[in-house]
Parts: C-alpha cells; structure tokens; sequence
C-alpha cells in the first residue's frame, strides 16, 4: 500500500533579514506517525514548527499539512491541527471542566459532542471526581496530561507538542507518552519536539536538525546504527557538536 503523508515539507526556509533561521529542510510524515523533531536550541526547530501550523509564512519552499498548502491555506491547515506549547496554556483560575467545555466551543464543536466527550475523557484520565477542581490545583503532571488531551479533544489530523514533558518527573513521562501511543493508535500524526533522548526512542523515526538544517533522518535504530552508537543521546551529541550558531 502506497504511504499516505501528513506533512510534506520541500525547501522550507526562513529568513529574518540576513539570517536564515530554517534551511531548505525536506521531510515527510506518514499519517498515524509518531515523528521526533530533534535540534538543540536556536537549531531551527521552533521555527520550521511555527511555520507547519501555518503561524508564520515561509520565506522559500513549500509545504502541506494534512493536505492544506501552509502558504495559501493557513486558516485551513489550522482547523486540522492540534498543538501543544511547552508553556502550560490552559485557564487555571478555571475548572477542569469548564476548561474542557470552553476549548470544546472553541474547537467548533456541539454542545453534546462536548458533553459526550467530557464524560469520556475524565473517565480516562481518572479525573472524574476533579472536574469541578480549580486547574490551578492540579498537579504539574495532570495538567500535561490534560493539556494534551485538549490539544487533541477535536479529533485532529496531526498535533504538535512543543516538548510537552518539560518539568515532569520520569514516571509522569512515560504515562504521557502511553496517551500519546492512544492518539496514534486512532490515526492522528503526532509531531514532537522534545529535548529528552529517551523519548526520542519512542518515536517511529527521528530528524535531528543543526544551524537550519536536517542533518540526520531515520528510524531511532537506524541512527544509532549509522552513527556506531548506543543511545539517541550518543547520537544527539555527535551531531549537535556541529552547531555553530547559538539562537533561532
């Protein structure tokens, strides 16, 4: 069966006067992939994110995002996108349900699809008897979670996660990423951003970026195999070392 891709990018660049944040980058993604974005800081990373979710036009290049031109088509690409920042984004000084009832509205979404779905979702999370808590009550590793469960609360095509698991302890992590293994189990293409080497191992395939461009692309397997290494980490290290600018 021929590969159906969620993201397309080809020559992709971004330019800030004289200096080119983002390369000439050229990737794909499957559909229901689970795709590690990996760069260290000012790689370029943040950027060529912003640009996928139709944030910020691209200098050069073209790209499509669940089938929507990120150029012409931005409202569009939008609607099919979830995305979560590293910064924790929902309302604190609101409840979890009342969260849940505002982003459902804010999704398009009807008020029984939001009701229905906020039965669901509680009930998976375990935070049944939370719902009428303050967020900002919640521990850090149940607002990820329910950060991220927001983020794909309308069922969309892909979601960006802006390294989601920022700050939270090793064991909080892994439960993250069992949500995340749900999400692509359903079919939705996850795109993340993370700076922990072991969650790189997670991902179905890896691109690590330096200075604007894609240096490496492959399985986690593959890269470590490429590069006689045991771990990503290893990896990481080898490539990073190449860098040669500080900030995106």
């Amino acid at each position: 069966m021929k590969d159906k891709y969620a993201i397309v990018a080809q020559g992709l660049t971004k330019r800030f006067g004289t200096f080119t944040a983002t390369d000439h980058i050229s990737f794909r993604v499957r559909e229901g992939e689970i795709f590690g974005f990996l760069g260290a800081n000012g790689a370029g990373k943040t950027t060529a994110m912003r640009m996928l979710c139709g944030l910020s036009r691209p200098s050069e290049g073209t790209a499509t995002v669940a089938g929507y031109d990120v150029c012409r088509q931005p409202e569009e690409v939008k609607k099919h996108i979830g995305y979560m920042s590293q910064k924790f984004a929902l309302y604190e000084d609101l409840t979890v349900y009342e969260n849940l009832r505002l982003f459902g509205g804010i999704y398009g979404m009807s008020a029984r699809d939001i009701r229905q779905k906020c039965a669901l979702l509680l009930d998976e999370l375990e935070l049944t008897d939370q719902r009428d808590v303050l967020v900002e009550a919640l521990p850090l590793g149940w607002k990820q979670k329910l950060a991220f469960s927001l983020s794909i609360f309308h069922e969309p095509d892909i979601v960006f996660l802006d390294e989601p698991t920022g700050g939270v302890d090793p064991v909080t992590r892994r439960r993250f990423w069992e949500l995340i293994y749900k999400a692509a189990d359903r079919g939705i293409t996850v795109f993340v951003t993370t700076h922990y080497m072991d969650e790189a191992e997670y991902c179905d395939r890896v691109s690590i970026m330096v200075d604007g461009r894609i240096e490496a692309l492959d399985t986690p397997a593959g890269l470590k195999q490429a590069y006689a290494a045991e771990s990503m980490y290893e990896v990481f290290l080898t490539l990073a070392r190449k860098a040669r600018r500080n900030s995106d």
